[in-house]
């Protein structure tokens, strides 16, 4: 069972979360509860980070101090909206540059 320490509530509806590291790298919010009907198997490492994976046909159980956790976005009542994104990702908007003039 984890800790408490590292629990925060939700900007939108208000209920208690986990940020916890995808494999890829990328943040995710878990309920605060473990969740026998949630996909994902979350485990702190070794630095004190908590971790988190999906549970896949290749790897279905939960293995050694994992739990079973609920991503908080299938759960969250009142969710924020996500920023729009630009049909040219990566591109950042740009003053075109005039024609040079020289007044002599």
């Amino acid at each position: 069972m984890p800790s408490d320490h590292d629990v925060v509530l939700c900007d939108g509806c208000l209920e208690r979360i986990r940020w916890a590291i995808t494999v890829n790298g990328r943040r995710q919010a878990l309920n605060a509860a473990p969740d026998p009907n949630g996909n994902l198997a979350a485990h702190t490492d070794h630095t004190g980070t908590l971790k988190v994976r999906v549970l896949t046909a290749e790897r279905p159980t939960l293995e050694h101090a994992e739990w079973q956790a609920m991503p908080h976005v299938a759960t969250c009542t009142s969710p924020r909206p996500r920023p729009r994104s630009s049909s040219r990702p990566g591109r950042r908007a740009a003053v075109r540059p005039g024609a040079w003039r020289w007044n002599r």
